[in-house]
Order: structure tokens, then sequence, then C-alpha cells
């Protein structure tokens, strides 16, 4: 399996993020070209209070949040818009990891009921934009940020979801600033 899903928070098992992560994750990298075999991905399923304590010891901001990366690569681009170098390559005798990403239960929900969309959708999307940051992609840098919502658009849409900027201002993108 590509992905490893540590779940602190009990809610995570009715959405069974296990299988939306690893769905999600693999789409990703396949669509990138990357052979999901070859690499691995840490996926925390914690609670609003573990992400606000995440995102305040690694980003200053005490805060919930809906999802967070750590890449284990740095592979951003120089020029704003250029995709990010590639990731080493791994095998699945011996796979890359790619970083771990967290993602907080209550504020996903939250953002899925005020935008009615389906929680396994939402977190779906967010999952595919926690890998894209594992694999060097941004959204700093308008160019940045309209080459990562392209790539959302088209993943999400090869597993059948809805675009997820389409109708969406605000709180709703995984580029509020929290990321």
């Amino acid at each position: 399996m590509l992905t490893e899903t540590i779940l602190e928070e009990d809610g995570w098992q009715a959405l069974d993020l296990e299988a939306l992560a690893e769905t999600a994750a693999c789409a990703t990298l396949r669509h990138l070209g990357l052979d999901p075999q070859g690499y691995e991905i840490a996926v925390l399923g914690c609670d609003d209070a573990r992400i606000a304590v995440l995102n305040a010891d690694f980003r200053g901001k005490p805060v919930p949040t809906n999802v967070l990366s750590w890449p284990a690569w740095d592979l951003a681009p120089e020029s704003p818009g250029s995709a990010p170098d590639m990731v080493p390559s791994g095998t699945a005798e011996a796979p890359e990891p790619l970083g771990d990403i967290a993602i907080a239960l209550q504020t996903c929900l939250a953002e899925a009921k005020a935008a009615e969309k389906r929680p396994s959708d939402h977190v779906t999307h967010l999952v595919v934009h926690g890998v894209l940051h594992l694999l060097g992609y941004d959204h700093i840098r308008d160019p940045d940020a309209t080459l990562m919502e392209s790539l959302e658009r088209s993943i999400l849409g090869k597993l059948g979801i809805a675009d997820p900027y389409s109708m969406q201002e605000g709180p709703l993108r995984p580029d509020n600033g929290q990321d």
C-alpha cells in the first residue's frame, strides 16, 4: 500500500479514511506518471485540537486547519507555474518516503456541510491536495496555484468528483493559507 493511515480520531472510521487516502494518493501519483508501488505516505487522521497543535508547532498558527503536509523532499520549482522537480524513484521492495499528511475530521466535516458536498469527496480532495504538496506543488504564487488547482480538477474528475473550485470561495479551499 502507498499510504499508512494512523487514526487518532475514531470518527474517521465512519468515513473510511484509510480507503479514501489510498485511492486519492494513488490517483495523484498515477496522474503524474509515478508508480504508487514505489512510494509511501503517512496519513494522520486527527481531530481539530491535534491539528491546531501541529499547525502551531510547524507554522506558528495555533488554529485548526483542514490539512497539513510535510514533504520529505524540497521539489519546489524556481520559476512560477513550472512543474516541480521529480521525486526520487523508489521500488516496491524499497519505497521512497514522500512525506506526511495530517487531516482534521471536524474541520473537514464542517467544510463539506457548508459547501453541501459529500464528506468523502471533500476529504478525497484534501488528500489529493496534500499529496501534491508532498510532490513540490504549491499555491503561494498565482501561476503555481493555477497549475496545482488544474491538477486537482483533473485528478478528481478521473475519480468522478466534481470540480471543487467551481462554486467555492474562502474557507473551503485547501489553499486558505493554513496548509
